[in-house]
């Protein structure tokens, strides 16, 4: 079963490669050759990034900076790590548009939503930035948001390196169990770290899907806008 229209998130970190920090160019251009592999496919395309790879809200918090000024911080990276990503896909021929739910109208568009949805049914592929616009609201939340403000059937839950949902860590742990499918339910009965709990919430009340699978793996972007059984599903 393929998929009409998917919401792609992605962690800033994805974008950094093997460097410690920052946008490695290579991997965002090998990022954007996949996304441009399920755009072939006729499948409507939407993407959340993260902004962990120039700035971390949480972190700077801990160091007692003022959360809501530090989330900002981390809003106006997203927006970096979006025109890096519409510049790679632009340069294969992918029609791109970047909306903000921050105003920065020199660079890119302002969020609207019938916007948004006008130019995925035009074929271009949208990058939403800027998080939700507000402070204290994960890049999580703000794809769930998206997602179900575009009639997104399922969210891609792009991770770093981590084959799906396991029990637990198995990065510390050599008997960690994955999970084939889960219910949004669970996730938040049980308090797995998918995504934070409004984010899970969010898909839960929208009847959004969730894929959990590793994007280093090539050409898992596609199975999993095709519907092939890979990672852990959440229904």
């Amino acid at each position: 079963m393929s998929y009409k229209r998917v919401l792609l998130k992605m962690s800033g970190e994805a974008l950094k490669g093997h460097t410690e920090h920052g946008i490695d160019p290579q991997t965002v251009m090998k990022l954007a050759m996949e996304i441009k592999e399920v755009k072939d496919l006729g499948i409507d395309v939407g993407i959340v990034v993260g902004g962990g790879n120039i700035w971390r809200g949480k972190t700077a918090e801990g160091l007692g900076m003022d959360r809501a000024q530090a989330d900002y911080m981390g809003m106006l990276a997203t927006v970096m790590n979006g025109l890096a990503i519409q510049d790679s896909l632009e340069k294969i021929g992918v029609p791109t548009r970047v909306m903000s739910s921050l105003n920065v109208s020199e660079v890119c568009e302002p969020y609207i939503r019938r916007r948004a949805t006008r130019h995925m049914e035009k074929g271009r592929v949208v990058i939403f930035v800027g998080g939700t616009g507000s402070p204290y609201f994960s890049t999580d939340t703000a794809a769930a948001l998206r997602a179900a403000e575009i009639d997104a059937e399922v969210i891609l839950m792009a991770k770093n390196g981590v084959e799906g949902v396991y029990d637990k860590d198995p990065r510390k742990h050599k008997d960690a169990i994955m999970f084939n499918e889960l219910t949004h339910r669970f996730v938040l009965e049980h308090g797995l770290e998918i995504m934070d709990s409004t984010a899970a919430s969010l898909c839960k009340d929208n009847s959004i899907d969730l894929i959990v699978f590793n994007m280093n793996q090539e050409g898992n972007i596609k199975k999993a806008s095709l519907g092939e059984k890979i990672g852990t599903i959440v229904k």
